[in-house]
């Protein structure tokens, strides 16, 4: 599998950002892997940090119903 979404990645994921956020969660409301990602580990964390304060304050969903 290729590495995806090099470019265009933010210095620091803000959970305020949804927008952003979604660019990195799959269809299933789930966190892309950093494979997929292509961030690095120190990235792949605040990613995690900022999607699930996001879904905590009601700004990402837990689960996307399709």
């Amino acid at each position: 599998m290729a590495k995806r979404m090099k470019r265009d990645t933010p210095a620091y994921f803000d959970y305020k950002d949804a927008k952003t956020l979604l660019r990195f969660i799959d269809s299933y409301g789930k966190i892309e892997p950093a494979s997929r990602t292509g961030l690095s580990a120190k990235q792949q964390r605040q990613l995690t940090v900022a999607v699930k304060r996001a879904r905590h304050l009601a700004l990402l969903p837990f689960v996307t119903s399709n």
